[in-house]
């Protein structure tokens, strides 16, 4: 039976932490083998919030794709590539462009998320309004059949699936409404509780050494009431225990226990947490090694993917131009 194929993809600003990992590429490493996965370096995207920055983005692209294949996303069995490299995707947006409302892109509660996040106030680009667009051109432009997406993508996808529909309704039927595929853990704390963020300099990186995830799990907080070692804990309200849930599934009983029991302190929990996050990044920062000591490979990998890419959205394109009645006499 012919798989269903999968379209996700992340913004390049830089190496990855463990929020990435429980958040979006675990879920990717184990579609491999289920779908036609389709995973893109979405450099355009940065634009739209960060065009300032602009010259940033090659390493950056460089230093994501490195954690993207150093975690197990196999450029064997997917198609890794970068979103700029395939110029069809601008093509779609404007054609798409066509049938999104403002009305209907300035209800998008990410859209003013954003714009109060950012302290954007008038000074909001057409690219950051349009955004929805261009992320259904991504994703319909290889006739995607799902997105693996956090909650908080939702009305993005929303927005994707009434592209299709819209479209399929107008010039008939050639894009499969997307489904999505919500990640298992959505969102994982930083070390001050807030979700994990580079911005927010509460991340443990996927390259960080042994000494540094020691000196950040120091500052992860724990339960605020609990002063002393012979005081009961609320593990429900300590940030380390979140850790534990995520990546210690087989010892949450016990340190909740003995938390609440008073049987063991925050410091023993953090110091067995410390054991816990470097037993999981060293056979990432490993295989990482590989990349960084080929910094060719790499190149190579998203090379080949754009290629493979760039023709599946060619194909859909002459689909889309047959569809509308443009581009021909």
């Amino acid at each position: 039976m012919e798989k269903k194929r999968v379209l996700s993809g992340n913004r390049p600003t830089g190496r990855l932490h463990l929020g990435h990992l429980v958040g979006i590429l675990g879920n990717w490493v184990d579609m491999q083998d289920q779908y036609e996965c389709f995973y893109e370096v979405a450099d355009w995207h940065v634009l739209t919030t960060s065009i300032e920055n602009s010259g940033t983005i090659s390493e950056n692209t460089r230093e994501m794709a490195m954690d993207w294949f150093a975690v197990g996303i196999d450029p064997e069995k997917s198609t890794v590539f970068v979103q700029s490299r395939v110029p069809e995707h601008a093509e779609l947006h404007l054609l798409f462009s066509m049938l999104a409302t403002v009305s209907r892109l300035e209800r998008n509660p990410t859209y003013k998320e954003q714009i109060n996040e950012l302290n954007l106030g008038d000074q909001v680009s057409y690219g950051l309004l349009g955004y929805p667009v261009l992320q259904a051109a991504d994703v319909l432009i290889y006739r995607a059949h799902a997105v693996p997406v956090g909650d908080d993508q939702l009305p993005h996808l929303e927005f994707t699936r009434e592209m299709a529909r819209r479209f399929n309704y107008l010039f008939g039927e050639v894009f499969p409404v997307p489904e999505p595929k919500l990640t298992k853990t959505a969102r994982l704390p930083g070390i001050d509780g807030r979700k994990m963020s580079k911005s927010y300099g509460n991340a443990i990186f996927l390259t960080d050494d042994p000494d540094t995830v020691h000196k950040k799990v120091w500052n992860v907080i724990t339960d605020p009431q609990r002063i002393r070692l012979k005081d009961p804990g609320n593990p429900e309200v300590c940030n380390v225990y979140s850790f534990y849930k995520v990546f210690a599934d087989d010892r949450v009983e016990r340190v909740g226990r003995e938390c609440r029991n008073a049987e063991r302190g925050c410091t023993a929990c953090k110091k067995e947490l410390v054991e816990i996050l470097i037993d999981l990044l060293a056979p990432i920062q490993k295989e990482r090694k590989k990349f960084e000591q080929d910094p060719g490979l790499v190149e190579d990998y998203l090379a080949r993917g754009s290629e493979k890419a760039r023709e599946e959205a060619a194909a859909t394109m002459k689909i889309v131009r047959q569809k509308m009645g443009v581009g021909r006499i």
